[in-house]
């Protein structure tokens, strides 16, 4: 008969359980988002432009003197 301390309680068995889900997930995202990236009117293109108009936008606001 073994120890009760030498089994892995059920916490245990599930740490690394959540790590596996967000890898599943943000890969299937990357693949939907990235499969249409034939065009510059893909979905991934639109996104990508639209962080770099943002980041311009910031840029020049936080440049000013105050």
């Amino acid at each position: 008969m073994k120890n009760r301390t030498m089994l892995s309680s059920p916490a245990c068995d599930q740490a690394g359980q959540s790590s596996i889900e967000y890898l599943v997930v943000c890969s299937a995202l990357a693949l939907v988002l990235g499969v249409g990236m034939v065009d510059n009117q893909s979905v991934l293109w639109q996104l990508i432009d639209a962080f770099k108009t943002a980041y311009e936008k910031f840029s020049y606001a936080i440049s000013y003197p105050t």
